[in-house]
């Protein structure tokens, strides 16, 4: 048995699909699973509740963390402890792998450039602080012998049938399909590397599927040559068959605009990464697994296809 704890969001759903060509034995857990192979068990647990977690881990031999809560460092600040708590020990109880799903959040601002899985931790929000915490935990227990872990890093995420949580998504695919302007955060002139979710899906089940993958940090497959906000815009309208309007939103609009968006209030903090050059390295996954990223524009066409039909 494979477990997916946090079923159902945009990395769960491909990591599912990814995972039935090593085992038909694929339990979802979430508050409300829904399956996404016909053979699928469903789990309904809170993550935060040790004994619920403690059953849907039970008879598992890996077990994948892919939760995402609302995006509120309160919250994370809240949850995030305890669900990684939970799992770790439901893991050690019943002798299953751990893969945790995890950002950047963590990594140095001024290493924004030039990512990789031994980028230096110094997060500089406090929900990157909740994600070196949570981190640092899993692999204080690998460290001790006490667990087999890995940690599955992504860049930002975009890919087909994302509800939310892709800024991507949500400021310039969703718009330009409604005719409005795309908005984009922060310097337009910075490239920005975005991985596609359906290669994150393929990738973190093939980590989980690999004995000598474990007891380390991973990148996950990510295209080498990200654009700049502008060529994002330009690239995704010319898909879509669409004028690239856009609007740009520096810092001092952010922080007007969180006066009245929860969102956009939390997003402030995080500003720094749209400011700056921001490319992530997965060379080292890339090189093992020879599994290539799939390219920008094959990943924004493939996108407006299934979710933007003309």
């Amino acid at each position: 048995m494979q477990t997916i704890l946090g079923a159902g969001g945009a990395i769960g759903v491909e990591l599912a699909k990814a995972l039935i060509q090593y085992t038909d034995l694929i339990r979802l857990v979430s508050r409300n699973p829904v399956r996404v192979n016909p053979s699928d068990e469903l789990f309904q647990a809170d993550l935060t509740n040790k004994e619920e977690v403690r059953q849907a881990v039970k008879g598992s031999s890996v077990v994948y963390l892919t939760v995402g809560f609302a995006y509120s460092a309160k919250m994370w600040q809240e949850v995030w402890p305890r669900t990684i708590r939970n799992a770790i020990d439901a893991c050690k109880e019943h002798g299953a792998k751990l893969v945790f799903f995890d950002n950047i959040y963590m990594y140095d601002e001024h290493y924004l450039d030039r990512m990789d899985e031994n980028t230096p931790v110094k997060p500089p929000s406090k929900k990157g602080k909740i994600r070196a915490d949570i981190a640092s935990v899993v692999m204080d227990e690998v460290q001790s012998g006490a667990l087999t872990a890995l940690i599955a890093r992504a860049a930002d995420f975009y890919g087909p049938g994302i509800r939310d949580k892709s800024v991507l998504t949500e400021t310039v695919f969703k718009n330009l399909a409604q005719g409005k302007k795309a908005f984009w955060l922060g310097n337009v002139h910075q490239p920005h590397s975005f991985t596609y979710t359906p290669d994150a899906g393929k990738a973190t089940a093939l980590l989980g599927n690999t004995p000598e993958a474990y007891n380390q940090v991973w990148h996950l497959p990510t295209a080498p040559d990200p654009m700049t906000g502008k060529e994002w815009v330009d690239a995704i309208a010319e898909v879509m068959g669409v004028k690239p309007k856009m609007m740009v939103a520096p810092n001092m609009m952010i922080k007007f605009m969180g006066l009245f968006s929860p969102f956009m209030k939390e997003m402030g903090e995080m500003m720094y990464q749209y400011n700056k050059s921001y490319k992530f390295d997965s060379s080292k996954f890339v090189a093992h697994f020879n599994l290539k990223p799939t390219p920008y524009r094959q990943g924004i066409k493939e996108i407006v296809e299934r979710d933007y039909p003309r």
